[in-house]
């Protein structure tokens, strides 16, 4: 029978350092290789949206269009275009129903909405790599047409239909939405309407002591925004919101 000679305490230290060494660099690898997954998959979502962001500044050019009439105003915003109409044209004093002198415009900004580069990414070619990219990272193009209606500061006279400016301009939002998605040809799952009253002013009154100029920046503050958002949105936060 051969005895095994005996190891030494160098040669057991040596093979315990080479154990250490071994998972040191085992580790070192699988951290490096998660660093890089999380850059390409980070550069990939920057990818993503510089190219939405190109589809909206595209869209927003289709829609400058409107600015020929005095009551609208375009903007390009964070997630998408702010088109602001005037609301003293849209309705009539503390009326939520759309003045039908209004309904030219709004054909025009349904027509507009139906026809862009946003609403028919799905049918023009040259977009299929982006959106082949969104779904392989399991995420979804959200699109959507959110209305927020305000008022000026002027309390609801007793005899009013609305109990304050809120119900006023949460009314005048649904409204507008309703006749939009018609003229849109659009399913309503795309729009949301809002009211916020007198409380989102886009003047501040407080420093405005003059009559007139009062009037007008309560005119500026009767209108409602129309915002046309897109953005990345993951397929698993959808499916826990329903």
């Amino acid at each position: 029978m051969e005895l095994r000679k005996p190891i030494s305490q160098e040669e057991a230290r040596a093979k315990t350092t080479a154990w250490a060494l071994t998972f040191a660099d085992l580790t070192t690898l699988l951290l490096t290789f998660f660093v890089l997954l999380l850059v390409i998959l980070n550069d990939a979502e920057s990818h993503v949206d510089r190219w939405v962001n190109v589809i909206l500044d595209e869209t927003e050019k289709e829609l400058r269009v409107l600015q020929q009439s005095k009551l609208v105003d375009i903007e390009r915003v964070t997630k998408g275009i702010k088109i602001t109409l005037t609301g003293a044209k849209l309705f009539k004093s503390l009326s939520a129903d759309l003045n039908p002198e209004a309904d030219p415009i709004l054909v025009q900004i349904g027509g507009l909405i139906r026809t862009s580069t946003l609403m028919n990414l799905y049918t023009q070619p040259r977009w299929k790599p982006l959106l082949n990219m969104i779904e392989r990272s399991n995420d979804t193009l959200n699109i959507e047409l959110r209305c927020e209606g305000h008022t000026d500061d002027k309390p609801i006279p007793m005899n009013s239909k609305f109990r304050n400016n809120w119900e006023l301009s949460s009314a005048r939002s649904l409204n507008l939405v309703q006749r939009l998605s018609e003229l849109a040809e659009m399913d309503e799952h795309y729009f949301s309407a809002l009211g916020y009253g007198e409380f989102r002013p886009k003047i501040d009154l407080k420093n405005i002591k003059d009559r007139v100029k009062l009037e007008e920046a309560r005119a500026e503050n009767r209108r409602v925004e129309l915002y046309f958002d897109a953005f990345i949105k993951s397929k698993n936060e959808s499916l826990e919101n329903i």
